[in-house]
């Protein structure tokens, strides 16, 4: 477990404060992908988006989202928090990383903060050159680097 705590917190300490991610979402079979300002904050995934978009009504039938970038996948339960305004911590570090987003949309009335929960990371690792598959399960503090074989 403290090899697990140690790796996954390497891991976020690496991800560092704000990327810019594709968040994936659903409803009735439809998948949806779009790019967001993404900042992270006691180790969930936290976005603000409109009420009027589609994205919104999507989470709001089906909390199951995916985050994307570069060579990582991350799975998680996304939860609404509120209005982003009333999240300092939140507004804090948006402003920091995202400053034209921030002043563009965080004030807007329809706009909504969510959270992702990370249940399952996935990243591509080489080793050496080798590629590997890193995994964290989170639920379940595991952690696997495995050599991807082709055969």
């Amino acid at each position: 477990m403290d090899s697990f705590i140690s790796k996954y917190n390497t891991f976020l300490a690496d991800f560092g404060e704000g990327r810019k991610m594709v968040l994936s979402t659903s409803e009735n079979d439809k998948v949806s992908s779009r790019m967001m300002s993404v900042v992270l904050i006691n180790g969930e995934f936290y976005f603000q988006t409109d009420i009027m978009l589609r994205k919104y009504s999507q989470l709001a039938a089906n909390p199951n989202a995916a985050l994307c970038i570069d060579n990582i996948q991350i799975e998680g339960i996304c939860r609404e928090i509120g209005h982003p305004l009333d999240n300092p911590d939140f507004c804090s570090k948006f402003q920091k990383c995202f400053k034209g987003s921030f002043d563009a949309y965080t004030a807007l009335k329809n706009e909504r903060l969510f959270a992702v929960k990370p249940l399952f990371i996935e990243r591509w690792q080489y080793v050496d050159g080798v590629p590997h598959i890193e995994t964290y399960d989170i639920e379940n503090m595991r952690y696997g680097l495995e050599k991807y074989i082709t055969e």
